[in-house]
């Protein structure tokens, strides 16, 4: 086969520094830009190429996607694939590639059209060009699916194509009208409302009107139902609802690591590794494949890899499809070595940067305490920089009102002032925490759960959390804290002074008897990072870098760490006090007596390596919209999104890493409000990167966000739902269509039911004439005329574009027009 040979040079087209989208079509194996008012529609005929940029700080981050229509030729993907890579090469090596199906398009693509993407008929080889904005004569009957990524593709305009569970667009030109199937729900038919709308606006210039026809209530919308059967045929029975396909979850959290290398000389596939990934297994010397599922394929080129390695790795995932059986359609990624997607990297255990300063846009690796001192935590502040306080996963200083209860007998018990800070692992605490913001009260309501804690216990806590909740108007942010996993604002509620005990209960009737020796690891610098945990009393238990109590029944040693800091030698005497009441006895890592070394069982390794502070975990905050409905848990993934993403009607799912959060629209159903935190649960079971099941879950409220979670969207908007319309207000607001029906109705009748008086509108003709070009009809006697053109009708031999150049207006407001305004006009411009 020879190879396909490209016309355009990619420099010449492509614009590096302009952020958002730039799409072109494979047009004769050129680029050819498509004009910003098509973007979200694709020819099944064709191959496109889209670029997506993205400003971060000073730097640019690019995707590009090469999308492959159903019928597009082999030469046509051939050349999308080879500008995709030109595009790479050109933006210096760091643009993520995606290979993108019809049909099967990955969420990051999907989100870049928010109110849908259609699919058209045709292609360049059958003459279809992109540009075909305000123009009228179209007959087509749209399929929209889907409730967060809306695809509307064209079907036959037949009763035949129509189910009861979608919704459908009747596209008449100046008249759209939507039919909603009887078991469609209320998400579906508001997105297919905003596409209507959409097309409306775009493509006619917001000159067409669009109208409503449910299909459980056909009765109160006779004249469009009429109109609908003129267009269609006779009404027949329509068929059932057809299910949607969903991926199980399981699938997407079976993975499988394979190395491609040509070190011996030719190219080899070899599984390295399954679930949970580390990053340490990619060798920048080479390039990996990477299967989720069957349902994704990434390839992760390595910088150092050989050109054949990182030249023929896509073939070679193609390839492996075809070994696999996968269908053609399966997405491909392609990533390259320091430019990874947030997808790809949230299948790894851990993703880290090596050498990164600590700052905004990195969360710190598990385990460790982030240095906050600098930040001043006022609460006008974080709520005035929201972007910080999501950052810091502060809403202000703790210096609020807090009241803390212990759960007794699956009752709410007040702790004892004396026991404020003191967390015990078999008992479960409820701390709601106060805090005023522009003379408005906020709040937070934590929920701390023992290691050891009974069923009946932890069922309690959950239990007098949602009386709680009610009793505050459900304004109150959730947080599950499962012991261990304290976040800052809460260990700045006790000012530095948490401790928390592995066993033991502080209720007065607690038959727990303390062991004589324990050892507690104190980590933190200041009141608003530091806690101390207690852990198994042995030398091994060390680290180097930390502070740790050691309390005996004779004394109370405080040892310092070679690594620890003075800060953090102040707040570990500061805890020492509360855990000991005896005094201190100071030791120096090195310095230890025999004594010291005894009570812990005896001296043995422990780590003494120095801490890495600079390297951090890179991770980039993902939006899902998560459903148990089906009777499978299934999370649909939001890209570039934003607060209109937070649908009113469903319960979001915002993964941060080490925090989820779970926001509650104001519509979502009972069922799944009490799901949400089983649903968050079951997110963090089926994750590929094998995730921590106690990561802290925080319940948020629609109309009660935090900045904690409003920062990690751009630019929140708080009184975005304050005016928030139903579907039926949204309904209404499409106005009255009647006129505009009956117009419709008028013009698609045969001409034999019209009748000749000049105040009759005119008959949109017939297409099927042939088109010539203006100079051989304007001005021209009959015999002048090409042969066959009737000289009583000589516009109807005009193309689109020059029928509104000639007579100054589109094909269906002339033949609105009443016949004398016809004649005259056409008297005027030379066609009489």
């Amino acid at each position: 086969m020879p190879p396909i040979e490209v016309k355009t040079e990619v420099p010449k087209v492509l614009n590096k520094t302009t952020p958002g989208l730039q799409i072109w079509r494979v047009e004769n194996m050129e680029l050819v830009a498509c004009p910003p008012k098509t973007y979200g529609q694709f020819y099944d005929g064709d191959s496109y190429v889209v670029l997506y940029t993205q400003k971060i700080s000073s730097s640019f981050s690019y995707d590009i996607h090469f999308w492959l229509g159903n019928s597009t030729s082999v030469d046509e993907q051939g050349a999308a694939a080879i500008y995709t890579t030109m595009m790479d090469e050109h933006l210096g090596g760091v643009a993520v590639q995606h290979r993108e199906t019809q049909g099967y398009e990955s969420p990051t693509f999907q989100g870049y059209f928010k109110n849908g993407i259609i699919y058209k008929k045709g292609g360049v080889a059958s003459g279809m060009k992109q540009v075909e904005t305000n123009t009228y004569n179209i007959r087509r009957l749209l399929h929209v699916k889907g409730k967060k990524h809306v695809v509307a593709g064209e079907v036959d305009m037949s009763w035949k194509s129509f189910n009861k569970g979608d919704v459908f667009l009747l596209d008449l030109g100046n008249l759209i009208i939507q039919w909603n199937g009887p078991q469609s729900n209320y998400t579906e038919r508001l997105r297919g409302m905003n596409l209507a709308k959409d097309i409306r606006d775009r493509e006619r210039g917001g000159r067409a009107q669009v109208t409503i026809v449910e299909g459980d209530d056909e009765g109160s919308s006779e004249e469009a139902m009429n109109l609908m059967k003129q267009a269609l045929g006779e009404r027949r029975e329509i068929k059932d609802a057809i299910p949607d396909e969903v991926v199980d979850e399981k699938l997407k959290s079976s993975i499988k690591l394979f190395h491609v290398s040509d070190s011996s000389g030719s190219l080899v596939v070899q599984e390295v590794a399954v679930k949970p990934l580390t990053q340490d297994l990619l060798n920048p010397e080479d390039c990996f494949l990477l299967d989720q599922g069957g349902i994704r394929i990434f390839i992760w080129k390595g910088r150092k890899s050989s050109k054949r390695e990182r030249t023929e790795s896509l073939n070679m995932a193609e390839a492996y499809k075809k070994a696999k059986g996968y269908a053609p359609s399966v997405y491909v990624e392609t990533v390259n070595d320091g430019s990874e997607s947030s997808v790809f990297k949230q299948l790894f255990q851990k993703w880290t940067v090596k050498g990164q300063t600590v700052g905004m846009g990195t969360t710190h690796s598990p385990g460790k305490i982030a240095k906050v001192e600098q930040i001043k935590f006022d609460v006008n502040s974080m709520h005035a920089r929201p972007d910080i306080a999501a950052q810091q996963k502060m809403v202000d200083d703790g210096t609020g009102e807090a009241e803390t209860w212990r759960i007794e007998n699956s009752e709410l018990v007040p702790v004892d002032r004396k026991w404020l800070g003191h967390f015990y692992g078999s008992d479960c605490y409820l701390i709601l925490y106060k805090y005023q913001v522009s003379g408005k009260i906020h709040y937070i309501l934590y929920m701390w759960q023992g290691r050891h804690a009974s069923t009946s216990e932890l069922a309690a806590c959950a239990y007098q959390a949602v009386i709680l909740d009610q009793k505050y108007n459900g304004e109150p942010v959730q947080v599950r804290v499962p012991m261990g996993k304290e976040p800052l604002h809460l260990m700045a509620i006790f000012k530095g002074k948490m401790v928390i005990y592995e066993e033991g209960s502080s209720k007065d009737d607690s038959t727990y008897v303390q062991p004589a020796v324990r050892l507690f690891h104190v980590q933190g610098s200041n009141e608003f990072n530091t806690r101390a945990i207690e852990v198994v009393p042995r030398s091994s238990s060390l680290n180097s870098n930390d502070v740790f109590v050691l309390s005996t029944a004779t004394c109370c040693y405080l040892w310092y760490g070679k690594g620890c800091s003075g800060d953090e030698r102040e707040m570990g005497k500061s805890l020492a006090d509360i855990i000991s009441k005896r005094e201190k006895q100071v030791i120096a890592e090195g310095q230890e007596p025999a004594d010291f070394w005894v009570n812990l069982g005896g001296k043995s390794q422990y780590a003494s390596g120095k801490r890495l502070q600079e390297e951090n975990s890179q991770i980039t905050p993902r939006l899902f919209e998560c459903s148990n409905q089906t009777g499978r848990f299934v999370a649909t993934e939001i890209s570039n999104f934003n607060q209109d993403d937070l649908d009113e009607n469903d319960v979001m799912l915002l993964d941060i890493w080490d925090q989820v959060f779970l926001w509650i629209g104001r519509g979502a159903n009972d069922t799944e409000k009490k799901e949400a935190v089983v649903t968050a649960q079951e997110y963090l079971k089926t994750h590929p990167a094998g995730r921590d099941p106690d990561t802290p879950i925080l319940v948020v409220k629609q109309g009660f966000e935090p900045p904690t979670f409003t920062g990690w969207f751009h630019a929140w908007d708080p009184h975005m739902w304050s005016g928030g319309k139903s579907y039926q207000e949204l309904k209404s607001e499409l106005g009255d269509a009647t006129d505009m029906i009956k117009i419709t109705v008028d013009l698609t009748k045969p001409s034999s039911q019209t009748n000749n008086s000049n105040n009759s509108v005119g008959v949109l003709p017939s297409i099927n004439r042939p088109i010539y070009p203006a100079e051989d009809l304007v001005n021209r006697l009959a015999e002048d005329l090409p042969t066959g053109v009737d000289p009583a009708k000589k516009e109807e031999y005009l193309s689109e574009q020059e029928f509104n150049l000639v007579l100054g207006i589109s094909r269906l407001e002339f033949y609105s027009m009443p016949l004398w305004k016809q004649q005259n006009l056409k008297k005027d411009k030379g066609l009489f």
